[in-house]
């Protein structure tokens, strides 16, 4: 996709914050240190678009940013890091949900894993609520760059059996660094958007 635009909108903590114009929405999520920042950023062709932080935490609001005017590309906290406070790990749980939950704009949650090791309790968590709650799942393992061409479709195969992916779903290798699984996954991210726009059309 050719990308004209990409801005930061807003930080939201409340779903009352959430931005007037209402456009589709992809959101990102994924434990701290993944590399969510990166992914987001190398998908719209900017270096610091989202703030990349050698601190895993330190997203703790619902970042919002529009892409071309057309839709929204959502950063929600990483999970699963111990040293973020409590008190701040405590908040998180309520307010993703709050986003999740009902929003009829979200086209598709992108689930990040790290490729080089097995998805974690947490990652199964979350796949399993966004199952529960119906919600349209793409699962994109970073950091493929760090791992041989062999290793790579190794890694794949462990990430499906463990958040139990079946053969028709997806898993999609992706590098920041060296774009692999860009194309790919831009492909599944407009035919998410154009199954919203549907979705709408047969409610309206």
């Amino acid at each position: 996709m050719k990308i004209s635009s990409a801005e930061f909108t807003v930080s939201v903590v409340h779903k009352k914050d959430t931005p007037s114009l209402r456009l589709p929405e992809v959101a990102f999520v994924g434990r701290s240190n993944v590399g969510k920042s990166s992914l987001i950023n190398a998908l719209v062709n900017r270096k610091r678009l989202v703030k990349v932080s050698n601190t895993p935490g330190r997203t703790q609001t619902i970042n919002y940013f529009r892409i071309n005017q057309r839709f929204y590309f959502v950063d929600l906290p990483g999970y699963g890091y111990a040293r973020v406070p409590r008190a701040v790990r405590s908040r998180f749980g309520p307010m993703v949900e709050g986003y999740l939950e009902q929003n009829a704009h979200l086209a598709c949650v992108v689930h990040i894993v790290d490729l080089r090791h097995r998805p974690t309790d947490g990652d199964r968590l979350m796949r399993e609520y966004l199952l529960y709650h119906r919600i349209p799942i793409l699962t994109v393992a970073t950091k493929s760059d760090k791992l041989t061409k062999q290793q790579g479709p190794k890694q794949a195969v462990v990430v499906r059996e463990t958040l139990e992916i079946e053969a028709a779903e997806p898993v999609i290798l992706f590098s920041s660094r060296t774009s692999e699984g860009k194309k790919n996954l831009w492909s599944h991210l407009k035919a998410a958007m154009e199954a919203l726009s549907e979705r709408k059309g047969r409610n309206a």
